[in-house]
């Protein structure tokens, strides 16, 4: 990305992250000529009062922003983020001079380092520490619970040459933003580091520890290792598309995802470790942390899954979500939580329970726990790890399927209903809701497969069959899928919560002539009415379409999202930042390229006929199959596997006429025809297939395509 016009917000400019400490630069608000703002953030820092919710009083908390500010007034910039490097670097021009700059997030120490060597008008220039104000940002768009109040001054001192602003907490605990700026020649470099403690306040010590340990380090000597591990991070995928605004936007989701996630690190708040005024300064569970992680699967790129850890290490705070009586045996998760995942005091303002079936007040969004454990049968289907069906996914999802066993109930038809829940986020609740039906039976259909292959002898298998069995159909008129039996779909609505079954859970896939019909017609519906689309509207809008194999729609929808909301640097904005609609766009590219669902591997089932040639490699599919394929003037020449973990590998390579299928060692593999232009090759694990047609041998060197035409680069260069 090239910045060759200031930018002014936190959607215009760079960003660093690590997962944890993150930085947006941008010019300071009211000041864009003598001061550009380096944000101080981290996705550990918050507050410790559950009594006010997690939207108040467990929020992720404000830390504050070092500004630059030169001698002379700024009248230029010329700046370029290396997403290979995960590095700015560039020059800012001033009346004064010149200051050449260089700016990463360390991968491994967690430290903010900004290199600036000025010209001699520019010797002068200063960096400004500007703690912020630690109260909720909600404050800034609700009222206050009673009884809620902000925070305490940070206390800013010197430390023996390292700085320290010492945030404490009402709760107990602190927070700590630690800098140093060191010179050799007329070199200055910056090192901010930030920690927090809770309950104790340890945070001073190791933040001082970390600068101290840092700060005698050159800013070279960081860059070597900050840029091994960035390096090796996009080695293990590639994608390459002949959309040269499309590619770029691509590989900055990939950056931006390991900017913003890690394994280790929470899961990501709405806006990941940038926080910026939000009235939602928390981890938000009925669409965007299932979103923001979509993309990590196919990108092989595990490594950033936190939403397996969390939900894992967190387990036992699921059961106090729900209410005392079901606590004994089902788990839930509340709209928003903490990192831990709690969300203490339930609310209109303070945060969202789980609610109960059949009542309302509080609202009973009763789902969004089974959705979050998708997301963790997903990491289990591309990697084939058995450690997390046994340890994670089974344990957790018999319990969240649990709550909804205490309500289900037999009607007159003979068939099991549930009574009213509400459907993220039309507004209405309604018995028979779509959305908690489509995860029940993919819950209870999972449970049953599970038992299956863990050697589980559950006694509630029967009950997961006769859900299956007898479960009300999911309620439909002439429209299409309904929000429920009571809730026709009659307003704009942004959220495709009534379409789950068809993405992402794959349960309704177009198998029949009418099953695809009631796909196509209710995502017309839904799509059809303006006025509260957002731009995760589109994301969801062109999976179904590819999963429909309509390319050119897929493509239009993005192009939808492209144009009416992603900002300059790839952000995106509803009444705050919120990060899950752009990562969720590559997860839409992704199904475009490859879907793995129901045991088959289909290979460029819905390109736009614009994109003749396309290159995959890494790709990581359903069965821990390592995909890489090309497609050349409109045909796919080679499509190549290789299995994790032998499992059954069953291929539709989308190679027309006879094929050849062989191993790594140009020998014939045998295959069956698995029909409807798929094969069943047998490999065990660690074997590899390579598909051509018959009689060719193909170059497999994986390189990039090139684009259609050229594009404006993303970030703001010269118009």
């Amino acid at each position: 990305m090239v910045w060759q016009r200031m930018p002014a917000t936190w959607y215009e400019g760079p960003f660093l992250g690590n997962g944890f400490l993150g930085s947006g630069i941008y010019a300071e608000p009211g000041a864009a000529t003598t001061a550009v703002r380096f944000n101080v953030q981290h996705s550990e820092v918050q507050d410790h009062r559950p009594e006010f919710g997690s939207l108040f009083g467990l929020a992720r908390l404000p830390i504050g922003y070092f500004t630059l500010e030169p001698v002379g007034a700024i009248t230029g910039v010329d700046w370029r983020l290396s997403l290979h490097d995960a590095e700015l670097t560039g020059t800012l021009t001033t009346q004064k001079g010149t200051l050449s700059l260089r700016a990463l997030v360390h991968n491994d120490r967690s430290v903010l380092a900004v290199e600036v060597t000025p010209s001699e008008g520019e010797r002068g220039f200063r960096w400004v520490f500007h703690p912020a104000d630690a109260i909720s940002p909600r404050a800034a768009f609700k009222p206050l619970p009673d009884g809620y109040q902000g925070n305490p001054p940070a206390q800013v001192a010197d430390h023996d040459g390292v700085s320290a602003a010492v945030q404490p907490l009402l709760s107990g605990g602190q927070h700590v933003t630690a800098w140093r700026e060191r010179s050799a020649g007329r070199t200055r470099t910056l090192y901010v580091h930030v920690a927090p403690s809770y309950p104790r306040t340890t945070a001073l010590g190791r933040a001082l520890a970390t600068i101290r340990a840092t700060s005698w380090l050159p800013y070279s000597a960081l860059a070597l290792t900050h840029r091994a591990w960035w390096h090796a991070y996009y080695r293990k995928s590639f994608l390459s598309l002949p959309d040269a605004r499309m590619q770029r936007f691509y590989w900055i989701q990939l950056y931006k995802a390991a900017s913003a996630a890690r394994r280790d690190a929470p899961v990501m708040a709405t806006s990941g470790p940038w926080l910026e005024p939000t009235p939602w300064p928390n981890t938000w569970w009925n669409l965007n942390a299932q979103l923001e992680y979509w993309l990590i699967h196919g990108s092989n790129h595990l490594e950033l899954d936190a939403l397996t850890r969390a939900l894992s290490e967190f387990r036992d705070n699921l059961a106090a979500e729900v209410a005392q009586p079901y606590r004994t045996d089902s788990f839930g998760i509340p709209r928003t939580t903490d990192p831990q995942l709690v969300n203490g005091a339930a609310g209109t303002l303070t945060g969202y329970g789980v609610g109960i079936p059949g009542q309302d007040p509080p609202t009973p969004e009763v789902g969004d726990l089974t959705w979050a454990l998708h997301n963790v049968w997903l990491s289990y289907r591309h990697t084939m790890d058995r450690s997390i069906l046994r340890d994670v996914l089974f344990p957790l999802l018999r319990r969240a399927v649990n709550y909804y066993l205490h309500f289900l109930e037999p009607g007159p038809d003979g068939r099991l209903h549930l009574p009213a829940t509400f459907s993220p986020e039309y507004g209405e609740d309604s018995r028979d809701c779509n959305y908690d039906l489509m995860l029940l039976t993919w819950g209870c259909r999972t449970l049953v497969e599970s038992a299956e292959l863990l050697g589980v002898d559950d006694p509630l298998v029967p009950r997961w069959r006769e859900v299956l069995a007898k479960r009300v159909p999911y309620p439909t008129d002439a429209n299409g899928f309904m929000i429920g039996a009571d809730v026709p779909f009659a307003k704009s609505h942004r959220h495709y919560s009534h379409l789950l079954a068809v993405y992402p859970l794959y349960e309704v896939t177009g198998r029949t002539p009418d099953e695809r019909a009631l796909i196509e017609k209710s995502l017309a519906h839904w799509v059809g009415f303006e006025g509260a689309l957002q731009g995760y509207t589109f994301t969801g809008a062109a999976s179904m379409s590819a999963l429909l194999g309509k390319g050119d729609d897929a493509l239009r929808y993005l192009g939808e999202l492209m144009t009416r909301f992603i900002k300059p640097n790839t952000m995106y904005q509803e009444s705050g930042p919120v990060i899950e609609t752009p990562l969720s766009a590559a997860q839409s590219l992704h199904d475009m390229v490859c879907q793995s669902w129901g045991g088959v591997i289909r290979v460029f089932p819905a390109l736009p006929a614009a994109w003749a040639d396309l290159v995959v490699h890494g790709f990581r599919t359903q069965g821990a199959f390592l995909l890489s394929a090309r497609r050349q003037a409109g045909t796919t020449r080679w499509v190549r596997l290789v299995s994790e973990a032998g499992a059954p590998c069953v291929v539709r390579h989308g190679i027309p006429g006879p094929i050849d299928v062989r191993d790594a060692h140009g020998r014939a593999l045998r295959y069956t025809n698995a029909g409807d232009g798929a094969i069943e090759v047998e490999l065990h694990r660690g074997d590899s297939a390579v598909v051509t047609a018959r009689g060719e041998h193909p170059d497999l060197t994986v390189t990039p395509v090139p684009p259609n035409a050229d594009a404006p680069r993303w970030g703001l260069p010269a118009t």
